[in-house]
C-alpha cells in the first residue's frame, strides 16, 4: 500500500490513512541541547493516524519544546512557541522526497502569557520552500498555555497547539552516562508543545504520503531551517557537522546521511 520510495533513503516517514506513523526526536541539537539553543525549536515527536471513528480523517501532530533540559536537568521557558518560528509539516505525494504540500503555523505573542497562531496550508512547488506565506486554514487560533485544550475549527479542520504532557518514555540520563541506566523514565513528568491537525483525506491525495515535520528561525537573511525530522533518532547517531548539515538538508539528499549512520551503527 505504501508509495514507492528510493531504496536505502531512510529519512521519510510513509503513512496512509489505514496506517500509524511516529517518531522520537528529541534533544538533537549540540551536546543534547536545542537548536540556536532554543527550547522552542526542538523538534521531539512526529505522529500520524486516522481519526478514530472517521475514515476520511487524519491527525498529524508536530511536538517541539522539551519542557526540561536533559544535561543538569532544569525547566525550560514557559513560554510555548517562538514568535521567530517557523513549524512546518512537511508532505511528500509521490515519493520523490519533496514536499508537494505544507502546513506552517506562525504564533505571536500577546499580553499576559498568551499565544495566538496562524495555519497556512501551500501546495506545488511553494511548499518545497522556505517561507511563511500561503492560504490561511486559521488565522489567529488561541494557544493553549494551561490543562484546558482550547480546539479552534475551520470547515473540515481542526487545531490545537499548546502544552500537553509527554508522550515519549525512555531512560534519558542512563543513555548519555555511557549506557549506564536507571531504570527510570526520564520524561514521566515532563511535558512537551503540541501542534495537532485534524485534516480531510481529501487534502493529502489519493496515495500513500511521505512526512517530515522542521522548524525555521527568522533571520536577517530569512528563514533558515534549524531542525527537521521524520525517522526516530537519526541526528544523534551523526558527529557534528554532520550532524548541523542533517538538521539543515532535505529528505532528498540523505542518501550519504543513511550510509553513514549505518556505519557507525
Amino acid at each position: 500500500m505504501q508509495a514507492p520510495i528510493t531504496p536505502g533513503l531512510d529519512r521519510v516517514n510513509q503513512f496512509s490513512a489505514e496506517e500509524h506513523m511516529t517518531m522520537s526526536h528529541h534533544y538533537s541539537g549540540p551536546n543534547f541541547g536545542f537548536p540556536r539553543a532554543d527550547a522552542r525549536l526542538d523538534l521531539t515527536d512526529l505522529y500520524a493516524f486516522p481519526k478514530p471513528g472517521d475514515v476520511e480523517k487524519s491527525i498529524l501532530i508536530m511536538n517541539v519544546h522539551p519542557s526540561s533540559t536533559v544535561i543538569d536537568p532544569e525547566p525550560t521557558t514557559n513560554e510555548p512557541f517562538s514568535p521567530d518560528g517557523l513549524y512546518e509539516i512537511k508532505i511528500d505525494t509521490n515519493g520523490d522526497a519533496v514536499a508537494d504540500i505544507a502546513y506552517r503555523v506562525r504564533v505571536s505573542s500577546l499580553p499576559g502569557a498568551m499565544q495566538i497562531a496562524t495555519v497556512r496550508r501551500v501546495e506545488g512547488a511553494l511548499a518545497a520552500g522556505t517561507d511563511d506565506g500561503g492560504e490561511v486554514v486559521f488565522l489567529e487560533a488561541p494557544v493553549s498555555t494551561g490543562r484546558g485544550a482550547q480546539v479552534t475549527e475551520a470547515g473540515d479542520y481542526r487545531f490545537f497547539a499548546g502544552w500537553r504532557s509527554e508522550a515519549f518514555f525512555f531512560d534519558t540520563l542512563g543513555a548519555v552516562n555511557d549506557l549506564h541506566f536507571t531504570g527510570t523514565d526520564f520524561f514521566s513528568d515532563k511535558d512537551v508543545c503540541s501542534i495537532v491537525l485534524e485534516v480531510p483525506n481529501s487534502a493529502l491525495g489519493t496515495k500513500p504520503v511521505g512526512l517530515w515535520a522542521r522548524t525555521l528561525h527568522k533571520q536577517s537573511e530569512g528563514w533558515v531551517q534549524v531542525e527537521r525530522g521524520a525517522r526516530p533518532q537519526q541526528a544523534v547517531f551523526l558527529p557534528g557537522d554532520q550532524k548541523e548539515a542533517y538538521l539543515a538538508g532535505e529528505p532528498a539528499d540523505d542518501a550519504p546521511v543513511c550510509r553513514n549512520i549505518r556505519a557507525r551503527a
